[in-house]
């Protein structure tokens, strides 16, 4: 079991799928949810999702509940699932981060800009145990040739959006010695992992097993009616958050070069990134359910049980 934080966006369909993930996973905790910017259609977004699940328990928050570009949230989670009414039910991202991410154990899984988590470094008493962030880049020189992928052959630095999203609070948080542990799950890797029809029908016979996989699976019809194939980011970050064995890593530095993000090997760093993934154990922790409670949930009502009957 891990205890959990979940920073995200909506433009993109992989965010809303990895939440829907995390909600049912039986090795997660779930805590909060941060959203970038955090629009009310956003905060919607998730207060729906949450709904589902009857986790009134999940606290979210939110970067700026008035950000002039609305909605920020792509039609596809609308086309989907539905109608998702506009909330302001948010507290501020920052306060909340730095109050839950101080709790022993904790990981915080970001999939977005790190505008939420930069706002947090900037609080005093702020500390972390693990960072998990989807983003950055390993090529040449950290990445062996036979494990690039073909579209990075050769490529030392490359641009990655959540990461120059908010380069400044990505550079802090890479440099501060208030977070312990700090693993980044970079293009190099998430750009060959794409749930396509061949994984959609491996889907199928799994989808009646939790709330979760249903859910994700009727996204997933929604998606490739119009696509062939979706990249699936965040849910390689999200599993390699649960389970480290997903990945292969190095240790590195990571800077920043004219716009573009690299990684240089750097043993006693303590910064890891992605290099390569185990694609069976993807799979197979993307899948993992207990019915329709996390096992958190069963252990917490077997523990009642228990409590009362002595």
């Amino acid at each position: 079991m891990i205890d959990l934080l979940w920073d995200m966006e909506t433009s993109d369909p992989d965010d809303f799928l990895t939440l829907l993930m995390l909600l049912g996973h039986p090795r997660v905790k779930l805590h909060a949810v941060t959203v970038t910017p955090g629009t009310p259609d956003q905060i919607g977004v998730v207060r729906t999702a949450l709904s589902w699940f009857s986790r009134d328990d999940v606290a979210v928050g939110a970067t700026n509940l008035d950000h002039p570009k609305r909605p920020c949230v792509s039609q596809w989670h609308y086309d989907a699932y539905g109608p998702m009414p506009a909330s302001r039910d948010a507290e501020p991202a920052g306060a909340l981060l730095r109050e839950l991410c101080a709790r022993p154990g904790m990981t915080l899984l970001t999939g977005a800009a790190l505008k939420n988590l930069g706002a947090a470094l900037k609080l005093d008493g702020f500390q972390l145990e693990r960072l998990v962030v989807q983003g950055g880049f390993a090529g040449e020189g950290v990445v062996p040739q036979n494990k690039q992928l073909e579209k990075f052959k050769g490529r030392v630095t490359c641009p990655t959006f959540n990461l120059n999203g908010d380069p400044k609070s990505a550079l802090a948080a890479i440099a501060s010695p208030a977070i312990a542990t700090k693993r980044f799950v970079s293009k190099n890797v998430c750009h060959g992992v794409v749930y396509d029809q061949a994984m959609h029908e491996r889907f199928a016979p799994l989808r009646t097993k939790s709330r979760s996989l249903e859910l994700i699976y009727k996204g997933m019809e929604h998606y490739l009616r119009k696509g062939e194939g979706k990249a699936f980011h965040d849910p390689l970050a999200a599993c390699c958050a649960i389970d480290e064995t997903v990945g292969e890593w190095a240790e590195v530095e990571l800077y920043r070069e004219k716009g573009e993000w690299g990684s240089r090997l750097k043993p006693g760093s303590n910064v890891k990134i992605i290099i390569d993934y185990d694609r069976e154990k993807f799979f197979s922790v993307l899948t993992e359910n207990c019915g329709r409670f996390t096992s958190w949930r069963v252990i917490t009502l077997v523990s009642e049980m228990i409590r009362h009957e002595v």
